[in-house]
């Protein structure tokens, strides 16, 4: 008899059911317990493995992509790679509108995993035709057979993550969870998971993390897109300074913004504490926790899950470098020597 080799036919099956795992030691002193949904453990290192194969499947299935079809994107790094990844599998050409702020090591990956790239200037309105939404929209127009994901207007954003995310969560918690705690960027995930567990049970409650700098927290809570509110920041792929359809603000309790320089700490601190080597926007669900704690916001009953979207090797040119967080000024001199523990030995 014939034995069948045990195998997945290709790296896209790998997509979804990544693992709940409890967050121990940053929360030794806090009430409630914590579990991060580390989305790392896609095969393309983030949660937007899930929006890219969702969107582009269904695609295929209305006829939109066709065999020679591009597909073109704006990204800050992460779905880029995603929709990359899956480009190269099923046969379709890749286009990247990115921002600048992206870490290299992000633009880097885009390139190496054959997309072509266009590196756009961050700290411009949405509107400027050299925004990375404007440039997306002009290579889609002078590329015939091109499809535009535009993920931060595209509905299908939140059905991947209502579809998979929310289930897994609930599933994983045995419909435990009490807190939802996720980055808000373009807001799929939030949104979509969000929508899912509120129908298991409206009492839970969704926190979405905004950056100081962008407009989401305000207009959440007024109503009003204020464009004061703008100014340059530097975690990626969180925050934004349009208000983004794919974002339900209605299944969203409250927003807390965190700043740029307690993130990159914080990330730092769970590849040191938890050893799950995260991203920056991961850093900052964790600080984001570590200020809801601080207001005293949780019961001892509680049960916190944080999804952490990406792993940190997205970032070893910025947090994970400490001549960047120094050039930002995120440490003072006692973190500097107590963080350069490399010795050089001479020869």
């Amino acid at each position: 008899m014939e034995r069948k080799i045990s195998a997945f036919n290709s790296i896209l099956e790998l997509i979804g059911n990544t693992p709940l795992v409890k967050i121990n030691k940053i929360t030794k002193n806090f009430k409630g317990n914590f579990f991060a949904k580390v989305e790392s453990f896609n095969p393309g290192h983030s949660s937007k493995d899930r929006i890219a194969i969702h969107i582009i499947e269904e695609a295929e299935r209305k006829g939109i992509l066709k065999k020679g079809s591009t597909i073109i994107e704006t990204t800050s790094g992460n779905t880029g790679f995603s929709i990359a990844m899956v480009s190269i599998i099923k046969g379709y050409d890749c286009i990247l509108a990115v921002s600048s702020k992206s870490s290299s090591d992000k633009i880097d990956m885009l390139r190496a995993m054959g997309a072509k790239v266009y590196v756009c200037p961050a700290h411009v309105s949405a509107d400027d035709p050299r925004s990375y939404y404007e440039v997306a929209k002009r290579l889609h127009q002078e590329t015939k057979g091109s499809i535009y994901i535009n993920q931060y207007f595209n509905e299908l954003n939140m059905d991947a993550h209502y579809a998979s995310t929310g289930p897994e969560i609930w599933k994983q918690t045995n419909g435990q969870i009490t807190h939802l705690v996720a980055c808000s960027g373009t807001g799929g995930t939030i949104s979509g998971t969000a929508r899912f567990l509120k129908e298991q049970n409206p009492n839970i409650k969704i926190i979405g993390v905004d950056a100081y700098g962008s407009v989401l927290k305000k207009y959440h809570e007024t109503g009003e897109f204020d464009a004061k509110e703008i100014y340059p920041y530097r975690i990626e792929g969180l925050g934004k300074n349009l208000i983004p359809a794919a974002t339900d603000f209605e299944v969203i309790d409250e927003f807390i913004k965190v700043t740029d320089s307690d993130s990159a700490h914080t990330a730092r601190e769970i590849a040191k504490t938890e050893g799950i080597f995260a991203g920056y926007t991961s850093g900052a669900v964790m600080q984001a926790i570590k200020q809801l704690n601080e207001e005293n916001r949780f019961k001892k009953e509680d049960n916190i899950v944080a999804i952490f979207p990406d792993h940190g090797s997205r970032y070893m040119s910025k947090v994970y470098s400490d001549e960047w967080m120094e050039n930002q000024g995120f440490f003072d001199t006692q973190a500097v020597e107590e963080t350069h523990r490399i010795q050089i030995v001479k020869e």
